[in-house]
């Protein structure tokens, strides 16, 4: 399955869409695929006609999802999903293959266009939601967030009855972290992501929060990760983190710690990896509130 953009990815179209986008008027909205905008429930003509006037007054993120507050104080809130790309591009410029929604602006300079090969992403409008959409509420900060609490996140991942991996991608728990990261904070931790969150000792607990802050900050100076074609930023470039990989993806290769080969496990429909020697598997017979240091 291909990874689906977690934060670095999102971020990096963020800045991009900030830097061309706002302060623009919006004169027109083309949908070409009613998908496209499934979660605007009137409809794709009513989607385009609430737009149509409207200023783009700045470009948010919460966890993967983006929002475009406007002048109204109203939102356009926005996800890639697996295939999803919001590209400026000039008004001249060829429509691509699977240009899914338009934006035209009053200067009559770049347009904004989301291509979706898959139409797993989407655009909806939200009603008052430019200071944050209620429909994206409930997803808690990322831990690039100014805002973000360390302690309470600490002890929240303590209390849950769960595994460490599928706490990092609980999105109501933090926000941002999807397999990639997980498994190479994981990596960094020397956890396996099926430790009991209730096993971990505050300090093991405050480490892998370091260990995903840094992981995420490389990956968004490193434009995040590209695996084909279908991540790029707004003007259609890779990121390239996937260099500086040390376990996702990396099966069968030697681990950059210890060269023992990188193993892959299935994981919720998907793949872990990891290290056998470095991040070795729980004991069984570990119980919730058995504490341990890694």
């Amino acid at each position: 399955m291909r990874p689906v953009p977690e934060l670095p990815e999102v971020e990096t179209v963020r800045q991009g869409l900030a830097k061309w986008v706002t302060g623009r008027r919006i004169t027109s909205v083309e949908v070409h695929h009613p998908r496209a905008v499934r979660r605007h429930l009137p409809g794709a003509e009513h989607f385009a006609a609430v737009l149509a006037g409207r200023t783009v007054v700045d470009v948010c993120r919460r966890g993967k999802y983006l929002w475009l507050p406007l002048d109204s104080g109203d939102a356009i809130i926005g996800h890639l999903g697996m295939s999803g790309q919001l590209l400026v591009q000039p008004p001249d410029a060829p429509d691509e293959t699977h240009l899914r929604v338009r934006f035209r602006f009053a200067d009559g300079g770049s347009e904004l266009r989301f291509v979706d090969q898959r139409t797993f992403g989407g655009l909806a409008y939200s009603e008052g939601g430019a200071e944050l959409p209620a429909e994206i509420a409930h997803i808690a900060r990322d831990p690039m967030d100014p805002l973000f609490s360390d302690p309470d996140f600490v002890a929240g991942l303590r209390r849950k009855r769960s595994e460490v991996k599928r706490a990092l991608l609980d999105q109501t728990l933090i926000s941002g972290v999807g397999n990639i990261y997980a498994d190479e904070a994981l990596w960094r931790s020397r956890l396996h992501g099926l430790r009991p969150t209730d096993a971990l000792t505050k300090p093991a607990a405050t480490r892998l929060l370091a260990h995903v802050r840094d992981v995420l900050g490389e990956a968004l100076v490193a434009g995040g990760t590209s695996f084909d074609a279908l991540y790029v930023d707004v003007n259609g470039e890779s990121g390239y983190f996937d260099r500086s990989l040390n376990a996702y993806g990396r099966e069968g290769e030697p681990c950059h710690r210890c060269g023992a080969p990188i193993r892959r496990e299935p994981f919720m429909n998907r793949s872990s990896y990891s290290c056998p020697r470095c991040q070795p598997r729980p004991r069984r017979g570990i119980s919730p509130g058995t504490r341990s240091g890694g």
